[in-house]
């Protein structure tokens, strides 16, 4: 049964990474409803309602990509962080880049975790991403 109060939002720029994303979360039998924004901005204005309709309830989780146009993904963490409506959300971070200073950077900002893509469900005890952090995503959007 899917739980009418989670959803997930995914901030991401790149079509074949949303598919990419999309497939993997069919692939584990996550059926939450996912709202796709492009970039940063797009995504403030879903979870404000500012001009689109308002993502309801706000999303459980939000999927973040860094490089993105417009607003990145660690100045839209900046601004959710400082929003109380929004800042207890859990972010994971999904990027290509493995430098040290994002690293930092995403973690000042409070994140529960950072994903190095391509991502994949099958291998993350194998990748650069850890198998506690996956537990914690599927806990936070309560599946198991």
């Amino acid at each position: 049964m899917i739980n009418k109060d989670v959803n997930i939002l995914l901030v991401e720029d790149d079509y074949l990474d949303i598919m990419n994303v999309e497939r993997e979360l069919k692939k584990i039998g996550i059926k939450h409803p996912t709202h796709v924004a492009r970039n940063g901005r797009e995504a403030l204005d879903m979870l404000r309602g500012t001009g689109v309709p308002k993502i309801s309830p706000a999303p459980s989780v939000i999927l973040l990509d860094i490089n993105m146009p417009r607003m990145n993904g660690l100045e839209f963490l900046a601004e959710l962080r400082h929003e109380p409506e929004f800042s207890h959300i859990p972010v994971f971070i999904m990027t290509t880049s493995n430098e040290e200073t994002d690293r930092m950077a995403a973690q000042k900002l409070n994140v529960a975790g950072y994903i190095v893509k391509p991502m994949s469900f099958d291998n993350f005890e194998t990748s650069q991403s850890s198998l506690d952090n996956f537990t914690l995503f599927l806990d936070l959007i309560k599946l198991k």
